[in-house]
């Protein structure tokens, strides 16, 4: 059976390196990736409802997994915005998907960022989760440049089982993921 190269390589080498490392007494206090989220905010769908249609049908090509639209939950007349109106898209990563899209985080769209320095390590919320931003799509390889109406980013949410910040990112690296020194 198929399995992602980046589970293989947590089941084989990570564990035992994060053990080593922090001294744990329990196979179960190890930090793992529980799932990916990525979220898209679409403000300007408020006046044009297709922009919306584009942004799910990019953000699904994106994740493998169809994404879906997240609605507005209350009247905001400062932004035009009612409530009920569909304003961005989500989708939420697990098991093999979430292993695959970051490897492919990683190794292809990353590297593909002008002038790449590596991610900030100021995304951390205190409690073993991380949040990255991307400032357009374009840097995935499953977006057709030609198609792109708007260049619009994401946020991908990290979330793992660590107990602090420095687990996360210790989890993080081993994965892979480029933080700046």
């Amino acid at each position: 059976m198929y399995s992602p190269r980046l589970k293989e390589k947590y089941k084989n080498q990570i564990t035992s390196t994060l053990k080593e490392k922090f001294q744990y007494k329990n196979e179960m206090q190890i930090p793992k990736l529980l799932k990916i989220s990525i979220n898209q905010g679409v403000g300007a769908a408020v006046a044009d409802k297709k922009l919306i249609d584009t942004a799910v049908a990019e953000l699904s090509s994106i994740a493998g997994q169809k994404a879906v639209a997240t609605i507005s939950k209350k009247d905001i007349s400062n932004f035009k915005l009612r409530s009920k109106v569909a304003i961005g898209c989500k989708v939420t990563l697990r098991n093999n998907n979430m292993y695959e899209f970051l490897d492919r985080l990683i190794s292809i769209a990353l590297p593909r960022v002008r002038d790449f320095q590596g991610i900030s390590n100021k995304g951390f919320d205190g409690r073993g989760n991380y949040t990255l931003g991307v400032t357009e799509q374009l840097i995935f390889p499953e977006i057709n440049i030609d198609k792109v109406g708007k260049i619009n980013g994401y946020n991908i949410t990290f979330v793992t089982t660590a107990q602090n910040d420095i687990e996360c990112l210790e989890l993080l690296r081993e994965f892979g993921l480029p933080f700046k020194n």
